[in-house]
């Protein structure tokens, strides 16, 4: 008779039930208190016994036979060998120990950036870093490829980031005192299904329903009209990519020319007005900002700007930017812009009004919660202080010892000789993939820990694999989640896979540091001790949990739901000189001296329009005459899943679908469901057609996250056979001031595949050899 057990667990994508048969993971069943689940949770039972799950340690053949002295162009494109653990761990453990000595900590990289799986103790990169710096140090990364450009800027002009990565106005005092949502870039349902951490309760549908049943006037400024969900009836204009900087100014103008602007909040909560109007007005270059001027650049009608801009001033407004927005060159301007404009509304602080960043960029994010603090993983300081923001790992990789400027200073790129990396993949989030393959060549060492064949285990030298998060034990929790969850082990390790922390345990004690990293403690011990910090801290706030034992077997605590909605800065209007901004001038910064001091080209002072390095109102516009919009795919996380049914069932003829309009597409002689190709000077790749009036005029949109496999592996240039558009895309820095990545802005041009296109290979594991 088969044994049927049931057991509680989660991911970033939603909190779920394994249901396993004789051992054999074999459906998946919702949280009982999620009324609308992902359905990615659903493609878990297949994704785990994948056939690219990588089924013992390996190492590149070239690697292994020729050691640092090989040809390491050759990383993608070689066999590997299969190796047993012990050899896999003494032939990492001694790259560590030569590179130390020879070259120092800081020339090994451990950034390992990406979201890695849900659990507050197998966090990949957390578990990295603990090791690495227990090691000595090495080279981290600072920011992300979310909101890189913001987390640098909000700090000069608000004293936080909090607004792009904090608490932000509760969606119930939206819900409550909002009547016009102004949304540059769109509220996405789709990103709305995910949360860093885990989701208990799927919102995203439900806040859209509330929005309607509210009456809130949505206008959806983006290039993709289903950017806002049908039901609120949003107003749609489709800007041009890139311009949204523009439109705000134009907005602004409107405000001040008209005198609807707040001139008692602008006195008494910010600083630098006086700066900035010149610009604005067109005093100090001739230029004003006015709706005329927007409308040529944004190609929306200068009238439906300045009605717009008198909307916003007649009513409770939210301003709305996705983190999207900021993912551009210049990404910095549009948000101070944003802040700006709202500024001039006169209505930050107050219930429903004001601006939020990123409110469709994920679950969590406009969601009230309780200050419960979370289980977490000690890291301990990293001894190097090496450093480098996190878009720029190509140029590092390329340049060592070159100089480039960041956040107000001048600073080196270190000489990296290994990389390690667990728990994310470069190959889906970094722009250029043509240029970081160049780079990826210059490392003498490359380690990976992956559960699956991704490019980025394809294109390492010692491969190490892991768990996936049903195969061990754990905590999860959402940063903004009110449900805090047991993580249960399901199903026993595929094949060898062993879980991360058992693999830096190992490593440890041959580098004779393992009582510092374990401090006694194995997977459970952890677990009990993490929760128990937790629980102290939560009673300090006067928050009961039970104990550990009780979780356990409940399998998750709920939290109450605030009985206040928090609003955005409402502390410091009550009381700006008791609870001044963390800002030079204790206001909001329209002016900054600190970033004026800087002295950059790039990034002045107060927020303008700059052109971007590419856009459809520049030259590469007579070459390429598409704009490309890279944003996330509704059918997996970024590229996790990608080899799952949900995403797999989304593709044409198995390459990634890219949304063209049908004027696009009729006069390129492009039907719907062909196989196209879209190139540009820095790369080219597949993907299949779908011909659609939900997309602007000239533009494309083609999700992030399809696993990149290429047609002639190892080989610079070579076309993308899956629907990558990171081949596309630029590899440069927001500004100087933020050096974040830049994937939005790109142009390309599209074309019919008319020949057999060639056949995938990223489905199939790579090949192997013996010794």
């Amino acid at each position: 008779m088969a044994s049927v057990a049931r057991t509680i667990t989660g991911s970033h994508w939603g909190v779920y039930g394994a249901v396993v048969r004789d051992g054999r993971l074999v459906a998946t069943e919702p949280f009982p208190k999620d009324t609308d689940p992902s359905a990615l949770i659903g493609a878990m039972p297949g994704v785990v016994y994948d056939r690219t799950r990588i089924a013992q340690p390996m190492v590149r053949a070239g690697w292994l036979r020729d050691g640092i002295a090989g040809d390491r162009s050759r990383r993608g494109a070689e066999p590997f060998v299969p190796v047993s653990w012990d050899r896999a761990l003494d032939l990492v453990a001694a790259e560590l120990a030569r590179v130390k000595a020879a070259f120092g900590n800081d020339a090994i990289m451990g950034g390992s950036y990406g979201w890695a799986s849900a659990g507050r103790l197998h966090n990949a990169r957390t578990l990295t870093h603990r090791f690495l710096n227990g090691f000595g140090g090495c080279v981290h990364q600072s920011g992300n490829y979310s909101f890189g450009a913001a987390i640098v800027l909000l700090p000069h002009v608000l004293g936080t980031a909090q607004p792009a990565a904090g608490q932000l106005t509760a969606w119930e005092s939206i819900f409550e005192s909002t009547r016009l949502l102004v949304a540059f870039g769109g509220l996405a349902v789709k990103n709305m299904q995910i949360e860093m951490g885990g989701v208990g309760e799927h919102e995203g549908v439900w806040r859209m329903r509330r929005l309607a049943e509210a009456g809130v006037e949505v206008v959806n400024i983006g290039p993709i009209r289903e950017d806002v969900d049908a039901r609120v009836g949003p107003t749609w204009l489709p800007i041009r990519p890139n311009t949204d900087t523009a439109l705000m100014l134009a907005l602004a103008h409107t405000l001040v020319a008209e005198n609807r602007h707040d001139r008692d909040f602008i006195a008494r909560y910010t600083a630098g007005f006086e700066r900035f109007r010149p610009y604005l007005m067109g005093e100090s270059d001739g230029t004003p900002k006015d709706a005329d001027w927007a409308a040529a650049i944004c190609e929306i009608p200068a009238e439906t700007i300045r009605a717009l801009a008198r909307r916003m001033a007649a009513t409770r407004t939210m301003i709305s930017v996705s983190w999207s927005i900021q993912r551009a060159d210049h990404g910095e301007q549009p948000y101070w812009m944003a802040i700006v404009l709202a500024a001039l509304l006169g209505q930050i602080g107050l219930p429903g009004g004001g601006f939020g960043f990123g409110y469709g960029a994920s679950g969590g994010n406009g969601r009230g919660r309780l200050n419960v603090p979370q289980p977490t993983l000690a890291t301990g300081p990293n001894p190097t202080g090496a450093i480098i923001p996190v878009s720029r790992i190509a140029d590092a990789l390329l340049e060592p010892g070159g100089a480039y400027d960041f956040n107000g200073k001048t600073q080196t790129y270190p000489d990296i000789r290994l990389v390690y990396w667990a728990g994310g993949n470069p190959f889906h989030h970094h722009q250029d993939l043509n240029k970081l393959l160049r780079a990826w060549a210059r490392p003498e060492t490359i380690v990976a820990h992956e559960p699956f064949w991704t490019p980025l285990a394809r294109h390492a030298d010692i491969v190490l694999p892991a768990t996936t998060t049903l195969e061990r034990n754990d905590i999860g929790a959402g940063g903004r989640d009110r449900y805090l969850y047991a993580m249960k082990k399901a199903i026993e390790p595929v094949g060898a896979a062993r879980n991360d922390f058992d693999i830096y345990a190992a490593l440890a004690t041959r580098l004779g540091f393992a009582d510092a990293f374990t401090e006694g403690r194995d997977e459970m011990g952890w677990l009990r001790h993490l929760y128990d910090v937790a629980r102290q801290q939560a009673a300090e706030h006067q928050i009961e949990m039970p104990d550990f034992d009780a979780f356990w077997e409940a399998g998750h605590i709920e939290f109450p739901r605030p009985a206040t909605h928090p609003v955005l800065f409402a502390d410091y209007r009550a009381a700006p000189e008791a609870k001044p901004l963390n800002t030079p001038s204790g206001r909001i910064e329209i002016f900054s001296d600190k970033i004026a001091a800087f002295g950059y080209d790039d990034c002045g002072g107060h927020p303008m329009w700059f052109e971007p390095a590419e856009w459809l109102g520049g030259a590469t516009a007579a070459r390429y005459g598409l704009h490309l919009v890279s944003n996330q795919p509704a059918t997996r996380l970024h590229s996790q899943m990608d080899n799952a049914a949900v995403s797999r069932a989304s593709k044409i003829k198995g390459r990634e679908p890219v949304l063209i309009n049908p004027a696009d597409a009729a006069s390129r002689g492009i039907a719907d469901g062909d196989i196209v190709r879209l190139y540009n000077d820095r790369g080219a790749c597949l993907a299949g057609a779908v011909v659609t009036d939900r997309i602007r005029p000239g533009v494309l949109q083609l999700s992030t996250g399809a696993w990149y496999d290429p047609a002639s592996p190892g080989v610079v240039g070579t076309l993308d056979r899956h629907g990558n558009p990171n081949v596309l895309t630029i590899d440069k820095g927001t500004s100087k001031l933020a050096q974040a990545p830049i994937a939005q802005t790109v142009l390309v041009e599209i074309e019919r595949y008319d020949g057999a296109p060639p056949p995938l290979a990223i489905a199939d594991p790579p090949a192997t050899t013996t010794a």
